[in-house]
C-alpha cells in the first residue's frame, strides 16, 4: 500500500508540475523549443566535460513526426493483434490440449498386480 501511495504521489506531482509549467495550455512545439533552449547551456557544459560527441537535439517537426509515426504503428499493431486474438486463442488451446494429451500418453501404465499362486489342497 505504501508503494502505491508513493507512485500516486509521484504521478500527481508530475501532473501538478506540468500544469504549473503550462504544458497543457501551450502548443507542443512551443514547449519543446522552450525546453530545448533551456537545456542548451547544460548540454554545452556536458560536451566540454565529456569527450563524447553528443548529437544535436532533433527539430520539433522531426520529433512530432517520429512520435506520431510510432504511436500510429503501435495502434495498428494492437488492433491487428486484437483482430487475430480468436485465432491465437484457438492455436494456444490446441497446443495446450496436445501437450496435455502427450503428457498423459507418456505416463507409464500402473503395474498390474500378479495373481496369487493358487494353493492346491491335497
Amino acid at each position: 500500500m505504501f508503494r502505491f501511495a508513493i507512485k500516486v504521489g509521484l504521478a500527481g506531482g508530475a501532473v501538478y508540475y506540468s500544469k504549473q509549467e503550462g504544458i497543457w495550455e501551450e502548443d507542443t512545439e512551443k514547449v519543446y523549443e522552450r525546453y530545448a533552449t533551456a537545456m542548451k547551456p547544460h548540454i554545452e557544459s556536458v560536451k566540454q566535460q565529456i569527450p563524447l560527441d553528443i548529437p544535436a537535439l532533433p527539430s520539433s517537426g522531426e520529433l512530432c513526426f517520429v512520435t506520431k509515426h510510432y504511436y500510429n504503428e503501435g495502434v495498428k499493431n494492437t488492433i491487428h493483434f486484437i483482430h487475430r486474438l480468436p485465432c491465437y486463442a484457438g492455436q494456444w488451446a490446441k497446443k495446450g490440449s496436445d501437450a496435455i494429451k502427450q503428457a498423459l500418453d507418456a505416463q507409464p501404465a500402473p503395474p498390474k498386480a500378479e495373481p496369487a499362486a493358487a494353493v492346491t489342497k491335497k
